[in-house]
């Protein structure tokens, strides 16, 4: 009779639980540990005084199959709404949609404007900028500065946290000659120029009723019934390694520490972490590697206001200099549960680095700054907001700074030689650029090559696809590992 691998799963986010779920599934010992106090990870659902807050906002479309068919198979088709996708750009008290039609950019633009763009445009064409080997010298060079100013380097610039002229022209190249909003512009204003077919943006998507935190929320729970075991407030301190495999995971509690046993490890916490809980401890190489790789942090000020005060968007795009938010989401448009009758609730999203003066502000000020600012962009009227809460997601995303690439190769071959049986998953266990759905395939992939012996290159995950804002016509070739969705590789010099 063959026993059953015993698996330890670091983290209770859509990696770790889609791992637990399929190991449960087919009666595989597991044992998740998790050190919040919520499931999820950054695709919890934050409630606070009945209010729920969707932390980035979580479209749920995909193209992979399988993780579709898994999201219907953990919640009931009864608990998904159908919701339109609709997202804009606020420049200047002024909404343009999102990919931009002519008539709303010009309306909005102004003849005035839209003759300014074009003339910058065409002085770009003329005079193109000395140095393009940077993300605003390669965006001038073809858009012109003013069309650059509008829509590419506020948004771009609070995103990263960096000078524009310190992003790459290498994912401009990427990232812009597929979207719809930049060629939409171009099309608006010169229409017989540089016209492509390009797959529209989705028109709907599918959504949890009460927030993507209910999916995982529900997961831990069959996973449960199912004999596994998650455990909240948990944290994974040492991964034991003994004859070339891992043998035991110490984890810590408010109670004190303990050694959990296991035959196999998929872990989803910060890769640089994973590697320094190794005991004995990696080479110094590797470690060196772990130290290199880096985070942005990222918080939300939820605000509440009349619900006549919201718009239709999920999400809307600040691009109006003299604002510190990058985003603002409206609860309401997400779901209706969301929410309260009368009120609607606007999360604004900024980018921030952990310890920075935002991060370290305190709740009352950072409410008192989002209310500024939204007062600011006269998106609601003085007093209109009644209450606020903070919610802080520290390591939300990994940096893609210079040279990570290559740590995360030194990283990730060590681990294959020396703890085959460590499986990282997910975006901070891979330190990628993933959306939930890719995240959720490499745990199923990851639990196929545990429980079947397969040998599935999970690192592939991610590598050639797009998704959510459109469909690329041709495709990467495989092979790389890469960022996955496009993502800037950030000089080292600009993180802090």
């Amino acid at each position: 009779m063959t026993t059953s691998p015993r698996t330890v799963i670091i983290g209770a986010g859509p990696a770790g639980l889609t791992a637990a779920y399929e190991l449960t599934k087919r009666n595989a010992s597991v044992q998740v540990f998790e050190a919040d106090d919520v499931v999820g990870g950054i695709s919890r659902t934050v409630e606070r005084d009945g209010w729920r807050f969707d932390i980035g906002g979580h479209r749920f479309f995909t193209k992979v199959a399988q993780v579709e068919a898994l999201w219907h198979e953990i919640l009931p088709d009864e608990d998904f709404l159908l919701r339109p996708r609709m997202s804009r750009i606020h420049y200047r008290e002024k909404f343009f949609d999102y990919p931009l039609k002519a008539g709303n950019a010009l309306g909005n633009l102004g003849i005035v404007e839209a003759i300014r763009c074009v003339g910058s445009y065409v002085w770009a064409q003329v005079r193109p900028p000395k140095d393009q080997s940077h993300f605003e010298g390669w965006v001038i060079a073809r858009f012109g500065k003013r069309l650059y100013s509008i829509f590419f380097k506020t948004y771009s610039e609070k995103l990263w946290g960096i000078p524009a002229t310190e992003l790459q022209a290498a994912w401009a190249a990427q990232r812009i000659k597929n979207l719809s909003l930049f060629n939409a512009v171009i099309n608006a204003l010169m229409p017989k120029r540089n016209q492509k077919d390009i797959t529209s943006l989705i028109e709907e998507f599918q959504y949890p009723k009460l927030g993507p935190g209910m999916m995982w929320e529900r997961c831990a729970e069959h996973v449960g019934k199912a004999g596994g075991v998650v455990t909240m407030n948990t944290w994974a301190k040492t991964v034991h390694r003994e004859d070339g495999r891992a043998v035991a995971v110490t984890v810590a509690d408010a109670e004190g520490e303990r050694r959990v046993e296991a035959d196999h490890v998929v872990s989803t916490m910060p890769l640089s972490q994973l590697i320094h809980a190794m005991d004995p401890p990696a080479p110094e190489r590797v470690r060196t590697a772990a130290d290199q790789l880096r985070y942005r942090d990222f918080l939300t000020v939820a605000l509440v206001v009349p619900q006549e005060a919201g718009f239709p968007d999920n999400w809307i795009y600040v691009h109006t200099p003299g604002v510190r938010v990058g985003r603002i989401q409206n609860f309401g448009s997400w779901s209706p549960y969301l929410v309260q009758d009368g009120y609607t609730c606007l999360g604004l999203e900024f980018f921030v680095n952990e310890g920075d003066d935002l991060w370290d502000s305190t709740d009352e000020d950072l409410i008192a700054l989002g209310t500024r600012e939204l007062e600011q962009l006269k998106l609601v009227t003085s007093g209109a907001v009644s209450a606020g809460f903070v919610v802080r997601m520290p390591k939300a995303y990994p940096v893609y700074d210079e040279g990570y690439e290559e740590s995360v190769d030194t990283i990730r071959h060590w681990l294959a030689e020396a703890v085959p049986n460590v499986h990282p998953v997910g975006r901070n266990g891979m330190h990628r650029y993933n959306n939930q759905d890719h995240s959720m395939l490499t745990a199923m992939l990851t639990v196929e090559n545990i429980l079947d012996g397969t040998d599935h290159d999970v690192w592939q995950v991610n590598v050639e696809e797009e998704y959510h804002e459109e469909k690329r016509p041709t495709q990467r070739s495989g092979g790389e590992h890469g960022t996955g969705r496009a993502a800037p590789v950030l000089p080292k010099k600009a993180v802090r």
